[in-house]
């Protein structure tokens, strides 16, 4: 077949787990992350490529932070690397034309509805909402201002200068619950013990010094950019970020929890083995025009575009799908009497027993 239009991810389900833990000590917001009140806080693992491990270990270290109050999730982040420059100093303007540090936070995980926030070591910043991934003709709202959110940045070296006094850039963000519980439901904010998913992207150019400035490699053919390296925390296997199935999970926690506190809700790995589905109809519907209510077509079509093992087979659930020639719906049950459904347009939802 022609190429996929929405390929299926070269990565199986293994998002990572975080506990983000309770923070009540006093707060200065200036991009620094050698102070107390990251002390307690524990990095998240290095960033990978965006594809995963097919792709080499990145040339630069990434890592963040995530802490929470009452009031605000707290995120910084540490960005390795001597190629500190930015250029772009207009709010709202498309940040990823610079080196930038992203964030993107689903606040109910049924992957539409979610914010994404960029920024770059001028501390100049992007923030929109995307109605759904644009696979599923999702809509960015660039007008979206999240309110009350602050972000500063800090240079271990100096800005726009190669040299070997360029170490590192931080950041941090505060983004008020105020804010991302319009995204969640039920829309309040998050108590211990539930999650979010979330998950953030460095973009980094390669670069070359002329004249004493970073400028970006061209291909030598077209004198265009060379294409922009990805590192994420939690890999999507395919280029695009915008898979959010695959996000991290970071789960509210009390003081001193650690990640081993937590494990991913069964009914989370039941939602993978629909969404598995949802991208073999997507499949279905390029090769014939329309959807199926065949299940065994469908297991036929993911064996053979997925490129990833782990995701050729489907676990042995009792799915029920109904379709119409341009529309889905796929369920199968949950835990505790729920039901788990998936939508044409990749959105999933839970029905409780109630």
């Amino acid at each position: 077949m022609s190429q996929i239009r929405i390929p299926v991810p070269a990565v199986p389900f293994t998002p990572p787990v975080y506990a983000c833990r309770y923070n009540e000590k006093p707060f200065v917001l200036d991009g620094r992350l050698d102070k107390d009140f990251w002390q307690e806080i524990p990095f998240t693992e290095a960033f990978s490529d965006i594809e995963g491990a097919i792709r080499p270990i990145p040339r630069f270290r990434t890592r963040a932070k995530l802490c929470w109050d009452k009031e605000n999730l707290y995120i910084g982040a540490f960005l390795e690397g001597n190629e500190i420059w930015a250029t772009i100093a207009q709010h709202d303007e498309v940040i990823f034309r610079d080196n930038d540090f992203e964030i993107f936070i689903d606040p109910d995980s049924d992957t539409q509805v979610y914010v994404e926030y960029e920024m770059n070591a001028l501390n100049t910043n992007w923030d929109l909402l995307l109605t759904k991934a644009y696979r599923d003709m999702g809509k960015p709202v660039n007008g979206l201002e999240l309110k009350g959110l602050r972000s500063a940045v800090h240079i271990d070296g100096a800005l726009n200068q190669p040299g070997e006094q360029n170490h590192s850039w931080s950041v941090e963000v505060v983004i008020p619950f105020a804010t991302l519980k319009e995204c969640a439901e039920p829309p309040r904010e998050p108590r211990p013990g539930e999650y979010y998913r979330i998950n953030f992207s460095r973009v980094q150019w390669k670069v070359d010094v002329k004249g004493g400035s970073f400028t970006k490699r061209l291909r030598p053919d077209t004198d265009q950019p060379l294409p922009e390296d990805n590192w994420v925390w939690a890999p999507t296997g395919v280029i695009n970020i915008h898979y959010p199935e695959l996000w991290a999970f970071v789960f509210f926690a009390e003081a001193g929890q650690n990640a081993e506190d937590f494990r991913i809700p069964e009914n989370e790995y039941r939602k993978w083995e629909l969404r598995k589905l949802y991208y073999a109809q997507q499949a279905y519907l390029d090769e014939n025009g329309h959807y199926t209510d065949n299940l065994s077509a469908l297991k036929e079509i993911l064996a053979r575009i997925s490129p990833c093992e782990a995701n050729q087979a489907l676990r042995d659930l009792p799915y029920q799908l109904s379709a119409t020639p341009h529309l889905f719906e796929i369920t199968c049950p949950g835990e505790d009497g729920a039901t788990l459904a998936i939508f044409s347009d990749g959105k999933t939802k839970t029905y409780s027993k109630d």
